[in-house]
């Protein structure tokens, strides 16, 4: 009997690997096709069109986006209200699984300032769900697959396992309606299982054919005297960022919600207000991830003003993005964000520049998550671990910074 029960759990764990697997390549596929996406609009037709070029293909994209959600709805709904659905429901609504992905790779192609995280976890959600919904019959865990798949999706849009894993425990901690003969401990490794699954799978395919998306690893970090006393000062201009975040977006939904159902129109300002933005500082576009890269081969060449300025207008067009229109997470051009100021103060200050980089870019998001212990689990998928003082540091003066009355915190991770 013991043997059986060990072999029908190690075929139940086979199974929650593959699931995190197929999970981790469909988030590849993605990925490769919004990058084949922003390949053929933004590197081959702007050689036709001169420096208006982001302006026009900014409205077009708004216009697109706009018709798109009046004729399939608000794709993708963000990552609270997907969690939230996964923990109260037990899974994910499938059937508009293509309007899903499709929603979530437009904003990216025409050049939003948005991560990818919102969309590619209800796309795995709905996978997950339908897969547990086609194996539930062998057992009452296969439920759990779409709440696996959805913390497996995590750690592989950031390559960062630690993240996901403890955004797992976060959530059994919270409890919710999940399966009463799965116990937390079980929960914990379901997940952890299909987390492997799926940063293996996304890490392999993007070994072998390229694409996937990552922010660039940073190492070296030096530190002094100097440094140290400079951490607060520059920890409060990144917590700035991230206060500045929650109080253009609480004005923003404001100004969506009096639209009430203009998506074109909505949709259509926001691209031309990001294609303007786009023309002056073009760092403000896109996600941020292959812009960090271009940023730090750069950076040493532009001014303090404009590191600076480049930084907290980016906070400013994804609050704008995130709010009219163009869906999608705030997590990467966030951290982009922080890697724009952070440089900027090294220039000015003459200090250490990946120290900076740490220390605001910390801030930053822990100013934004409002969690310091997320925020630093999320962030060593580009610092290494002995900066984790400067991390812990930075994220907690960027939390506790008081967001005014009225203004409440919805971190993308809540009621997870």
């Amino acid at each position: 009997m013991d043997g059986v029960k060990v072999a029908n759990r190690s075929v139940f764990l086979a199974s929650v690997l593959v699931t995190g697997a197929v999970a981790g390549a469909f988030i590849w596929l993605l990925l490769f096709l919004m990058n084949l996406g922003i390949s053929l609009l933004w590197d081959r037709v702007p050689l036709y069109l001169g420096q208006f070029y982001p302006l026009i293909m900014c409205v077009i994209g708004g216009v697109v986006i706009g018709l798109f959600t009046k004729r399939y709805g608000p794709y993708p709904e963000d990552m609270r209200a997907v969690m939230a659905k996964v923990r109260a429901e037990g899974g994910y609504d499938y059937r508009d699984l293509g309007p899903m992905s499709a929603g979530a790779l437009l904003p990216l192609v025409f050049g939003g300032s948005v991560g990818p995280e919102a969309g590619l976890v209800g796309s795995i959600a709905a996978v997950c769900t339908w897969v547990g919904d086609r194996l539930k019959r062998f057992g009452s865990g296969f439920r759990e697959l779409s709440r696996a798949g959805t913390y497996a999706a995590l750690s592989a849009i950031f390559t960062a396992p630690l993240y996901g894993l403890a955004t797992a425990v976060d959530g059994s901690r919270a409890g919710g309606d999940g399966d009463a003969e799965v116990t937390r401990a079980q929960g914990i490794l379901i997940s952890a299982v299909a987390i492997v699954g799926a940063v293996g799978a996304v890490m392999a395919l993007t070994h072998l054919f390229g694409g996937g998306m990552s922010l660039p690893r940073y190492s070296g970090i030096s530190y002094g005297t100097d440094e140290f006393l400079w951490l607060v000062p520059m920890a409060l201009v990144g917590g700035l960022a991230g206060w500045l975040f929650h109080i253009l977006e609480h004005g923003l939904r404001h100004v969506s919600d009096g639209l009430g159902d203009r998506h074109v129109t909505k949709a259509a300002i926001a691209g031309a207000l990001l294609g303007l933005c786009g023309m002056v500082l073009p760092f403000t576009m896109f996600a941020g991830e292959v812009q960090a890269e271009e940023l730090n081969e750069v950076w040493t060449t532009m001014s303090v003003a404009t590191l600076l300025a480049t930084g907290f207008l980016k906070i400013a067009v994804t609050a704008l993005c995130v709010n009219m229109g163009w869906r999608g997470g705030h997590f990467f051009p966030v951290i982009f964000s922080g890697i724009s100021i952070g440089y900027g103060l090294a220039m000015a200050l003459g200090l250490d520049p990946v120290f900076c980089v740490c220390a605001v870019t910390a801030s930053v998001v822990g100013g934004v998550m409002r969690r310091p212990l997320m925020a630093v689990l999320l962030l060593f998928l580009c610092f290494p671990v002995q900066s984790v003082l400067v991390l812990a540091a930075g994220a907690v003066i960027g939390s506790v910074i008081p967001l005014p009355r009225g203004i409440a915190h919805t971190d993308d991770t809540d009621g997870l």
